[in-house]
Parts: C-alpha cells; sequence; structure tokens
C-alpha cells in the first residue's frame, strides 16, 4: 500500500495489528486484561512491542477479563481495556460489558473478528457484533482498514468518558491486523468538561433554602479525589443528610456524621420512609434507577411529588423516569467543585432532621443476637477495625452482600466496587483488577458460594501476575437470594436453589496460596491477619447458618409471612369474576417486582 502524508508528516508503513497497540498507547492505556485469541495474533504482537508500555494481563475466562477491566475503569475514571476473540469469546465477555453499561462505567472492548471478506458465509465463530452488542454499549463499530484504526480507536475512547460514561466494542477483522498503512497516531482531544450553567447554583440553592426535609442522593462514576472531596464539604457545610446510591459506598463516608445510610437492594426500610417524607432530593450522579428507587415507587414519576434537583453529566438521562424540578448538566466533579465554592444555607432549618437520619443509621448498623456461632454482622465490624485506611473493597451479587452493606462503615480514603447490574461473578476478578492497579492497598472480595464457582478460577490470574487479593467466601450452601425469593413465593417448595460445595480453603492452596475456614465470629479477624501477613491470594471460607436466610430473616420466619398471606387473602372477599377474555398469556397480571432479580 502506498505511503500516505497527513498533516504534513511522513509515517513510515506499520501493519494494524502495531497501529492498534500504538492506538492505545496513544490513549494513555495502562493495563489491558485478555484471553488470547487467533483471531487477533497480530494485536498480540503488537502488544510485545509495547510490553514496557502496556502491561497485558492474561485471564483464564473472558467475562473475568471484562470485569477486571471495568474494575480498572471505577477505579481511574480512564476508559478500562479488555481484548477477546471472536463468536463465544464475545459472548463471554457480553457480561462484563452489560456491567459496564449499567454501572456507568468507561470501557473499551476489542473482539477480534472473522476476514470481512468472509461476511454472512457464517463463518467460524461469526457474529455481527453490531447487532449483538447494540442494547448493551455505547458505541459498537469495527474496523476493516488499518487507515482507519487511530481514528476509530480514539473516538472509541472518546465516546466511552462523554457523557454518561459507559462501554465502547471495537471488532477489529482478522487480515486487515496485518495490512500495512502509513498513518499517524492519535492521542486523547482536550475536551473541557461541561460545566453547571450560570444559573444553576443560584436556583439550587434558593430550592435548598426553602427546604424543612432535603435528602442528597450521590451516585454516578469518574469521580476523582478531589470531587469526591468537594462534594462532601458542600454537603456537610449544609449539614445535609447524605445517603448513596446502589453499591457507591465509596462516594461518602459512612463514618461520617452526616451519612443515612444506602439507598439499594436490601436498604434499611426507616431510610427510604425518610426519603419518601423529604421535601427536596438531590440527585447527584445517581440515575434514580430500580434499585435506588426501590422499583420505581420512591418518587412520583411526573413530578408532581417531592421536587428532585437532578444532576447528571448527560442531558439525556435527566428526566428519562423522573421529571424533576431542575436539571443540571454537569460533569460530576465540576459540579462538585462550583457546589463547594457556593455559599451554604445559613442556619439551617433541617439539622435535626439530618441528626435523625444518622441515629437511624447507627440504629440500623447494631449487631443483632443471631444464633449459632457465626453472628456475622458482629465479625464484620471487628473487622472493620483492622482493615487499613485505604482498602479497596469489591463485592459480588447475592444476599451475603447486604451484610457488609448493612453493617460496616467506609472510611475516607476506601474504595467499593460493585456491580449494580447485579451480576455474579463479578467480585474475585474485580479483586485482582484493583490489585494489579494498585498492588500496595489491600483488596478485600466479598462473595457468595455461588458466585465464587462462576469466576474464582480466575485466581490464577492472580498468582500468575503476582498479586494478592483476600477474598471471603460467604458459604452457606445455596443460591440465597434466589432461595429467599422462592420461600416468600413458594414456601417450603425448595426447587433448583441448593448447591454442593468444594472445600475453599483447599481449593486456593492447591495453587500455592492461603485458605482457612471460619465456624465462630470470633475467628475471622485473626483468619484475617494470618492471610494478610502471608502475603499470598488468600480464600476465608465464612461457614454460615443456612437457616438465616438474610441480615434481617430465617427461612422459618420467610415460612411463616408465606402462611400468614396466604390465609390473610383466602380470608378476603374476591371480587366476581369478569366476563372480559383473559389477557393473551393467561390469567391476570404477574406478581409487582420490588427489586431486581439477582441472585
Amino acid at each position: 500500500m502506498p505511503e500516505t502524508r497527513r498533516g504534513g508528516a511522513h509515517h513510515a508503513p506499520r501493519p494494524g495489528g502495531k497501529l492498534l497497540a500504538d492506538a492505545l498507547v496513544a490513549q494513555g492505556v495502562t493495563h489491558a486484561f485478555c484471553v488470547p485469541g487467533e483471531s487477533y495474533l497480530d494485536l498480540l504482537d503488537g502488544l510485545y512491542a509495547v510490553r514496557n508500555r502496556i502491561q497485558l494481563v492474561t485471564c483464564r475466562f473472558e467475562a473475568g477479563a471484562v470485569h477486571m477491566a471495568e474494575a480498572y475503569g471505577k477505579l481511574t475514571g480512564r476508559p478500562g481495556v479488555a481484548i477477546v476473540t471472536r463468536g463465544p469469546g464475545a459472548c463471554h465477555a457480553s457480561i462484563g460489558v452489560h456491567v459496564a453499561f449499567q454501572d456507568s462505567t468507561p470501557l473499551v472492548l476489542i473482539v477480534g473478528q472473522i476476514p470481512f471478506a468472509e461476511t454472512d458465509r457464517e463463518s467460524f465463530q461469526e457474529v455481527d457484533y453490531r447487532r449483538m452488542f447494540a442494547p448493551l454499549a455505547k458505541w459498537v463499530t469495527q474496523i476493516d482498514d488499518a487507515r482507519r484504526i487511530p481514528e476509530l480507536m480514539a473516538h472509541a475512547f472518546d465516546v466511552a468518558v462523554s457523557g454518561r460514561p459507559g462501554p465502547v466494542v471495537v471488532a477489529i477483522s482478522e487480515e486487515m491486523q496485518k495490512e500495512l498503512a502509513s498513518v499517524p497516531d492519535i492521542g486523547p482531544a482536550p475536551v473541557l468538561p461541561p460545566h453547571p450553567a450560570p444559573e444553576a447554583m443560584p436556583r439550587l440553592m434558593t430550592m435548598l433554602a426553602k427546604a424543612q426535609r432535603p435528602l442528597a442522593i450521590l451516585g454516578g462514576s469518574r469521580w476523582t479525589a478531589e470531587g469526591r472531596a468537594a462534594i462532601r464539604e458542600f454537603l456537610v457545610a449544609n449539614d445535609l443528610p447524605v445517603a448513596v446510591s446502589f453499591r457507591r459506598q465509596g462516594l461518602f463516608p459512612g463514618t461520617h456524621p452526616n451519612y443515612a445510610g444506602d439507598l439499594g437492594v436490601g436498604a434499611d426500610p426507616g431510610l427510604v420512609a425518610r426519603a419518601k417524607e423529604a421535601d427536596l432530593i438531590l440527585a447527584i450522579g445517581t440515575r434514580l434507577g430500580e434499585p435506588v428507587s426501590q422499583g420505581y415507587t420512591l418518587l412520583d414519576m411526573a413530578g408532581h411529588g417531592t421536587p428532585i434537583v437532578h444532576v447528571y453529566p448527560e442531558q439525556g438521562e435527566i428526566g428519562r423516569v423522573y421529571r424533576p424540578a431542575l436539571g443540571i448538566v454537569s460533569d460530576l466533579n465540576a459540579f462538585a467543585l462550583a457546589a463547594r465554592a457556593t455559599p451554604p444555607v445559613s442556619d439551617p432549618p433541617w439539622s435535626a432532621w439530618t441528626r435523625e437520619a444518622r441515629a437511624a443509621r447507627l440504629a440500623q448498623a447494631r449487631a443483632p443476637e443471631y444464633g449459632g456461632r457465626m453472628n456475622l454482622a458482629v465479625a464484620l465490624q471487628e473487622l472493620e477495625k483492622v482493615l487499613p485506611p485505604d482498602t479497596i473493597f469489591t463485592t459480588d451479587a447475592g444476599n451475603f452482600a447486604t451484610w457488609p452493606t448493612r453493617f460496616m462503615h467506609l472510611s475516607e480514603g476506601q474504595d467499593f466496587l460493585g456491580p449494580t447490574n447485579g451480576a455474579m461473578g463479578y467480585g474475585v476478578p474485580a479483586a485482582i483488577g484493583a490489585k494489579i492497579v494498585h498492588p500496595d492497598r489491600t483488596v478485600v472480595c466479598f462473595v457468595g458460594d455461588g458466585g465464587f464457582l462462576m469466576t474464582g478460577q480466575e485466581i490464577a490470574t492472580a498468582f500468575h501476575h503476582a498479586v494478592a487479593p483476600i477474598i471471603l467466601v460467604f458459604n452457606n450452601q445455596m443460591y440465597g437470594t434466589i432461595r429467599m425469593h422462592q420461600e416468600r413465593t413458594y414456601p417450603g417448595r425448595v426447587s433448583g436453589t441448593a448447591l454442593t460445595n468444594p472445600d475453599f480453603a483447599k481449593f486456593i492452596e492447591s495453587f500455592g496460596g492461603h485458605g482457612e475456614t471460619v465456624e465462630r465470629t470470633e475467628d475471622l479477624v485473626p483468619a484475617f491477619q494470618r492471610a494478610a501477613a502471608s502475603g499470598r491470594p488468600a480464600v476465608i471460607e465464612v461457614v454460615m447458618d443456612p437457616e438465616q436466610i438474610t441480615h434481617r430473616a430465617t427461612i422459618a420466619d420467610l415460612r411463616e409471612q408465606a402462611r400468614k398471606a396466604a390465609e390473610g387473602a383466602a380470608a378476603k372477599p374476591q371480587p366476581a369474576a369478569a366476563h372480559a377474555p383473559a389477557p393473551h398469556g393467561g390469567g391476570g397480571p404477574a406478581p409487582r417486582r420490588t427489586g431486581p432479580r439477582i441472585r
């Protein structure tokens, strides 16, 4: 192919695989997480040439690789990069793409693709990625011309961080990676973030000054340390009660007197009631999605109830579900700086309201007297006391995750990563990714026995790259959340939710790691300290009482509640049967969902 000139500069021809690797370097990528495949051998060779610039992390499963990249994106605010092969590899990776989409995490997934000359023949492992990922990603493209690599890769990174951050998928056809092209690299665009409109802060403060029972709800992604500090100073200066949205505990210190708790799955009913009593909601960074809004029951969608001030970096998300009294389109960190610079409300009338919210949160966090040898609430609170102040927590999805959320408090400087889309199998890979990004920080993963056996084999990646996360596996021998719903709806009819598990301590020991099994409350902290001192990847199996299905109820409690509900329904007079035909599909509407159905 003849050499070309752009911008008056001469560029030596490079193969597409090298151009792709150089494009990642130009975008400031430091880590790429992959499961290798023959569909991108040339990109792998290009990454070999820049191995002193980009650490290539070899993973064991594509979903694990994307979860690690997503954790990178959460921690750094820059797009995490994952690379997978075509067909099955891309299908496995789609789980992580969905996490990044619903969690608003910047991510770029590169997928090896068939030779473009074979398109539409159902070639080996052929998939149309534009159609496959269309509902899961912000943008999907395919590069078939090596000359367009710098352009399209630069745009992919721009899209991933613009507006509401999210995932971008880039398919790279096989023969394109061998094609020579003479084009320059393209670095990041120097785009200034959107700031609040000039009238935004005066209008917000006017509304706030009229409130009696305001509540701030923090959420969103790409917060910087400066932005988190600035928004905290604004909220504290105005003495506002602060709730965090689902799995965003790292945005505001739980140890602070203004922290009121988290609004998500398993939220404190008292906090939910308080949110409904509020006369002003400051929704900063959160979409007010289903978990936060308690199944869209928390607020009036038409905007006729509690006024909402919604701050979000993308205008299309403001008013998408809830009509706000004021929408502010702004980068969250820019908003935080503007808010901090705004004089606070003097003598706010809601200070007592804030103190009540904090008292309710502390009461909620008191450890009940659970039966048996393991009181997990007490054990976690004792563990909290010995953790470093810069600990990174990752969590999987499941009932076990509500225990640390309720009974532990993150301090300033600690981070919390969890899948807001409820994906099982997230916790272990995210912990490994976090430890690779921050090898000097302690990383603690909370995961259930079900989630661990989905991606727990990624612990091999931790050994391969010499990092040592500490994994707490809560073993109750079941898919606990589904069993909980099962007992509420079909009490005593256990179907499909029981599990048979290995010895988790021996599992990690087979790799050469540190393994322990804990059955008593007082044994968790010493086991954790031994695991940390070992300097090796560690698994601590925490044996749970299967009867204690949630931190609020036993299986017997759920069955009794179901029995009483059935008796009440039977005693209630039934309306006369209508003569109109039943809707398509059978007899009447499905039961209303009250929260995400995660396992």
